[in-house]
């Protein structure tokens, strides 16, 4: 992936905030600089590491994944926004707080040599796993809302210097300053444990929503444990799995785990149905506004969307840009065709995303102490607005009631004041089984005319993910006919198609709509 994106030269000077770095000299992953008597031993271990690098970087260029290009630049003119909040990074401290937030977020990536997954062998996601390490990641942020205090940061980035980040223009630098790095021989570099001899209680919590990300079959929201629930949506290990169809995965994930105060809801129709979310997290709408409701479940709502036909409408930049500004954002699923990011904030007209595709060997989250560096990104990256595939889905965290209220009123507001005429997606009144029978024929009407079938039969069944079921005898319902039609269905309104027999359909539960 190309990440060197260069701005006008017309722009000031930029600094690089792709090159800072936790040193940690207890963590094998870097090289020990400390004085090693047996010289012998000290080569085969660089040469060891050197080996293990040369094979993890032919394997993330072999994925499309990092570029061994120059690395991005961010501009110091002007103001980078990261998940609500905004950073000017003309000033120091700004440039301070930006890192250690962004390296704070939690970063999931292809990993390798973990157990097999069930039913296919795989021990790697190399390859095809990207959409739901982004789906990982959005739920991990949301997680962190969750459970962590505000505005907390990974402890590990309070321990960085400047020296390790390399990001003072030279000018700036005083003389004294240079002739004591010019003395030393060597950069300045602090060393920093891999765990704290007490971890504190937000530590802990830290570790144990990384684990619940681990991949093991045991893990609440792991990769083995995506892959088994996408089973029901006709997904299996080694597929390409849609920015819909994770977040109605996610949904299921959360919905049998530990994770008894947090709910998701995924809209449907690119429509949030008020009275359906109360009801999901244990309120009616006239206690909405009470002061004390024990039954509430805190929310992270999804919104699959789509930005375009086949590419990006410019016309809903300004819309992303506003929802990435919402605190209650918790990131986009999104990325390029068959090659899933998630997206956290940007910079005038660059995205600023983490990106999966860096395959990193798998970490036992069973352990006691295991490591957590490879769980945070120390680099920035970033890609033109105008090459985001406009197939997407965008995520929120509400906290309470209240939260909600205002998450309602903000998404409201940023979505109606783009230049767009109609938002692209909306809240509404009510629940969704007010509205089915009416849903249910705007989709055949659709379907209908896209794959010239002049009458068809469709049920629309209940379920956890909501789907359509048409009989595959009526006409035009050939392989072709089925792929476009099912992909229709899921990216347009994010509901999944199912082609059935006449016999299945007699034995399944709804009402026929005939067109």
């Amino acid at each position: 992936m190309d990440v060197s994106d260069e701005f006008d030269g017309g722009m000031e000077p930029t600094d690089d905030l792709a090159s800072f770095e936790v040193v940690n000299l207890s963590n094998p992953g870097l090289l020990d600089l400390s004085a090693d008597d047996d010289g012998h031993v000290q080569e085969t271990k660089d040469k060891a590491k050197l080996k293990t690098k040369l094979i993890s970087a032919w394997n993330n260029v072999r994925y499309r994944g990092w570029s061994l290009k120059s690395k991005p630049r961010l501009s110091k003119s002007s103001p980078v926004c990261l998940l609500g909040q905004f950073y000017q990074l003309s000033y120091s401290g700004e440039r301070e707080s930006f890192r250690r937030a962004f390296s704070s977020l939690l970063w999931m990536t292809y990993r390798k040599g973990f157990p097999p997954l069930d039913g296919s062998g795989l021990t790697s996601d190399a390859g095809w796993g990207c959409m739901l390490r982004s789906a990982q990641m959005l739920l991990a942020q949301g997680l962190m809302l969750h459970m962590m205090p505000a505005g907390w940061t990974w402890p590990a980035t309070h321990h960085q210097t400047k020296d390790d980040l390399e990001v003072l223009d030279a000018h700036m630098l005083d003389d004294s300053f240079r002739e004591s790095r010019s003395d030393s021989g060597k950069p300045r570099r602090r060393s920093l444990g891999t765990t704290l001899d007490s971890e504190t209680h937000e530590e802990q919590i830290h570790r144990r929503i990384v684990s619940w990300f681990g991949d093991l079959p045991s893990a609440p929201f792991s990769l083995h444990r995506l892959v088994e629930l996408g089973k029901a949506s006709g997904k299996r290990a080694g597929d390409w799995y849609g920015p819909a169809i994770a977040a109605h995965i996610l949904q299921k994930a959360v919905a049998a785990s530990e994770v008894s105060d947090l709910a998701v809801y995924v809209a449907q129709d690119c429509t949030v149905y008020v009275g359906d979310v109360l009801n999901l997290c244990g309120t009616s709408r006239t206690n909405l506004l009470a002061k004390c409701w024990s039954g509430w479940k805190s929310l992270v709502l999804l919104v699959p969307v789509r930005l375009g036909s086949d590419v990006l409408n410019p016309a809903y930049i300004r819309c992303v840009k506003r929802l990435l500004e919402l605190r209650c954002c918790v990131g986009i699923i999104g990325g390029k065709p068959k090659h899933s990011l998630f997206f956290v904030g940007f910079q005038d007209d660059q995205l600023i995303y983490l990106d999966p595709h860096y395959c990193q060997t798998a970490v036992d989250a069973q352990l006691d102490n295991f490591p957590l560096t490879s769980f945070h990104c120390k680099t920035v990256r970033k890609m033109p607005f105008n090459r985001m595939d406009p197939s997407c889905t965008v995520g929120f965290y509400a906290g309470s009631r209240a939260d909600f209220q205002t998450l309602c009123s903000d998404v409201t507001k940023a979505l109606t004041s783009s230049e767009e005429k109609y938002p692209i997606f909306t809240f509404v009144e009510g629940r969704n089984d007010e509205e089915r029978t009416y849903f249910t024929c705007l989709v055949l009407s659709t379907l209908s005319s896209l794959i010239h079938v002049k009458k068809t039969a469709i049920l629309a069944c209940q379920g956890e993910l909501g789907c359509f079921v048409c009989p595959k005898h009526v006409g035009g319902w050939d392989e072709f006919g089925e792929q476009v039609a099912k992909q229709i269905s899921m990216d347009v309104f994010g509901v999944t198609l199912m082609i059935a027999d006449s016999e299945a359909l007699g034995q399944a539960r709804g009402a026929d709509v005939t067109l």
